[in-house]
């Protein structure tokens, strides 16, 4: 049974891809208006698109990312509203800031225990609650991450829409802040080739098969070769997309991880980012 595929569906699909109209259309109908799927079909007809990486991710809103005063400890904070208009306020901003103080003034760790503490004497979902029924948009906190570490780096970019925590073996503000700009500008979906999560090497390898059983320069080559050449083209995804193998966006010629040795020796260990997609 087929599905009907909407207009705005097709748009939404065409606006994260960048792909045509009539290449959405197909992508959705063959896999029966499954988003994901329909990204993913897309990349296997060789259409070089962005696959979506974050389920943290709101249509508009506001997104805060400090650290505590020792910078040991860093907290992302993302209040969601419906429209640019709010987004864009600057009462909805400060109102998100004083939510990203409470997290860092009581240590929270979790959206849940967030909700519960208090600011100016009322808590958190209450003000949440009382913000909504005066603006008269659907706002909530959608996002929240925090890390520890015996450096942590806070980086807001875009006007509120990208916040980035980066942890680090030690106190290096100048190279946090550019290690921080690389991952809001990149996205990287992990730190290094083996922290890439097991179900993201997975898609991406049937895509490259994929891709590869439909390329007419691959036909009666061995199949020692062919996936000699598939693996090669995973290696590449993983230069492009874990952090410390990528590109310095500042030196091309240099990779994070040669840039951070430069820079005094210093390890990422962990970082966080959230957007506002």
């Amino acid at each position: 049974m087929s599905v009907a595929i909407s207009a705005a569906e097709i748009n939404k699909l065409r606006q994260q891809t960048g792909a045509g109209m009539m290449d959405c259309r197909k992508a959705l109908t063959e896999t029966n208006g499954d988003f994901e799927a329909a990204i993913d079909w897309l990349r296997k007809q060789g259409q070089k698109v962005a696959a979506k990486r974050s389920d943290r991710e709101a249509k508009e809103g506001v997104v805060i990312a400090k650290t505590s005063a020792d910078n040991q400890t860093g907290f992302i904070v993302c209040v969601s509203c419906e429209t640019d208009f709010v987004s864009k306020n600057a009462d909805f901003v400060a109102f998100t800031q004083s939510i990203a103080d409470a997290a860092v003034s009581n240590n929270v760790k979790s959206i849940e225990e967030l909700n519960e503490v208090s600011v100016n004497g009322a808590k958190v979902s209450d003000l949440i609650n009382d913000k909504l029924a005066a603006i008269g948009e659907k706002i909530g906190i959608v996002a929240f991450e925090r890390v520890e570490a015996p450096y942590v780096a806070a980086y807001i970019h875009g006007a509120n829409r990208i916040g980035v925590l980066v942890a680090m073996s030690k106190e290096a503000e100048e190279a946090g802040k550019d290690v921080a700009m690389q991952i809001a500008a990149m996205n990287p979906v992990a730190l290094n080739a083996e922290s890439v999560l097991p179900e993201v090497i997975e898609r991406e390898r049937a895509i490259v098969m994929d891709t590869m059983q439909n390329d007419p320069k691959m036909t009666g080559k061995p199949q020692e070769m062919v996936a000699k050449i598939a693996e090669g083209k995973l290696n590449s995804y993983f230069k492009e997309n874990t952090l410390l193998a990528q590109p310095f966006v500042k030196d091309a010629g240099k990779s994070v991880a040669d840039y951070l040795k430069s820079a005094g020796d210093v390890t990422v260990t962990e970082f966080k980012r959230v957007a506002i997609g």
